[in-house]
């Protein structure tokens, strides 16, 4: 990558080191002025040789040197103050008070192919609990050992949410993606000299896989492995040959549940269920050769978050690249997924599921019975932050005074990562959010939309639209 250092000039700042990537546009650069100075990139008028500097213009042809000065004009925006009697407009507001007004945090630029990028971050800034690990991560690192790569990515992550919450005004995440790209190089591959569209499940993982090394923590009073319990699923599996009667128990730990599409699958629940059951083939002791072995698996442990990726997307060897299943695959706004459980797993999980159950029959006026639900239980729901303990059981909570909290295997939707397009590697990705006041949010890059709560399960599939690429629930849960 071929980079220029120059000092850039505005009103009586001089910013004496503004490095240029010439592999990107004009525009990009302009949003690192965005950045330091606050003129937005359509007001910014740059002078070069030959006039102003043009968003799509070619570096090459721009003809800028290595420490040359530039001269940037432009108003940056402000915050207009009202008189110190009369009514107070939104946009007399200061940043952080027009967020709260308008109900959802900033729209990130787009800095080239980078929505796939954009997307996931809405998505994974809608969890407070994430939000508030990475709020307490210390500036040195957690102190285990943490690659420096992985460090600055997580600070970045850290930076990148806190001024989304403080903006009402598009962001341009340029730190968090030049640092996404060294820790990844393959977020940095390029086509015809512009970067090109990735998938965005593949930034989805890789940053939770980030973020689960940086924020684990070594004080035993707290929570080991934040994202594990965040977002963290444990698998049990009986692995076992009908040919040679060999078995044998497995376990593994991911961070989403898979929901295979084929001819047969039309809701989520039905791909999820196709998803736990494999046939694989390797080596049998018994038999002395290979042979095909049938896994079983069942969902031991939840998170607090169950995050679910549709597998859209196959490689097709006649083009060389990845196609996509366009099929129409329906998603609820409520999953319960207590019959995917281990029989472990579902005994912890019936005594919640019967509070909660007697809780929602109050709701509606039913008569419920005192033995079943108890006296000295409560319901603790989604719309609540919760803190970031427990994974699949218990975990206290310092609002309920030292009761415990539990898990029921039941989740409400609050984020949806969209795909447009016929392959991964092109297309266009939104997230969907549903924010703290309830209300839904499309995030189309810079656009914030709102969203009516009925539209978002419309988004799965059957045509050319957005489809659900990735859904995130959030788990009911209850305090005994």
């Amino acid at each position: 990558m071929s980079t220029l250092t120059v000092s850039v000039k505005w009103q009586k700042k001089v910013f004496p080191a503004v490095e240029i990537d010439t592999a990107q546009s004009p525009y990009v650069f302009k949003c690192q002025l965005y950045d330091l100075t606050g003129v937005p990139p359509e007001r910014q008028k740059i002078m070069v040789k030959g006039g102003l500097l043009k968003d799509d213009a070619d570096w090459p042809k721009v003809g800028v040197k290595e420490g040359q000065r530039l001269m940037m004009m432009g108003t940056a925006d402000e915050i207009i103050k009202a008189p110190e009697k009369g009514p107070l407009f939104a946009e007399d507001m200061p940043e952080e008070a027009q967020v709260v007004n308008v109900g959802h945090s900033a729209g990130l630029f787009n800095l080239g192919n980078t929505c796939y990028m954009n997307s996931t971050v809405q998505c994974l800034h809608s969890v407070p609990e994430l939000k508030s690990a990475l709020t307490n991560y210390p500036p040195s690192g957690a102190g285990n050992n943490v690659d420096q790569s992985s460090h600055q990515l997580t600070v970045a992550t850290r930076d990148l949410f806190i001024e989304l919450d403080k903006n009402a005004k598009p962001v341009a995440p340029m730190q968090f993606w030049m640092v996404l790209r060294k820790k990844y190089p393959q977020f940095g591959q390029l086509n015809n000299g512009a970067f090109m569209q990735q998938d965005a499940e593949e930034c989805w993982t890789q940053l939770l896989y980030t973020l689960s090394l940086s924020l684990k923590s070594s004080s035993s009073s707290e929570e080991p492995d934040t994202v594990k319990a965040l977002f963290g699923i444990e698998f049990v599996s009986r692995v076992h040959c009908t040919e040679s009667g060999e078995e044998s128990t497995e376990r593994e730990s991911v961070y989403s549940l898979k929901c295979h599409i084929s001819q047969e699958v039309n809701h989520l629940h039905e791909g999820l269920k196709r998803g736990l059951k494999s046939e694989l083939e390797k080596a049998s002791p018994a038999l002395g050769r290979s042979a095909i072995y049938v896994k079983d698996s069942r969902i031991n442990d939840l998170p607090r978050y169950l995050t679910v990726q549709f597998v859209r997307f196959f490689w097709k060897r006649e083009s060389n690249q990845k196609a996509k299943i366009l099929r129409k695959v329906d998603y609820p706004l409520v999953l319960d997924v207590f019959d995917l459980c281990s029989d472990d797993l579902r005994k912890r999980l019936e005594t919640p599921r019967q509070i909660l159950r007697d809780e929602e029959g109050r709701k509606l006026g039913l008569k419920v019975d005192q033995k079943s639900s108890g006296s000295d239980t409560d319901v603790k729901m989604t719309d609540n932050e919760e803190s970031a303990n427990g994974n699949g059981g218990t975990s206290k909570d310092s609002s309920l005074e030292g009761k415990e909290v539990h898990l029921t295997g039941i989740y409400d939707l609050v984020a949806v990562l969209t795909h447009k397009g016929r392959s991964a590697d092109s297309g266009h990705y939104v997230a969907w959010a549903k924010q703290e006041n309830g209300k839904w949010i499309q995030f189309d890059d810079d656009n914030p939309i709102p969203q009516r709560e009925e539209d978002i399960t419309r988004l799965s599939g059957g045509g050319d639209w957005h489809m659900a690429y990735i859904c995130m629930y959030k788990a009911r849960l209850v305090a005994m």
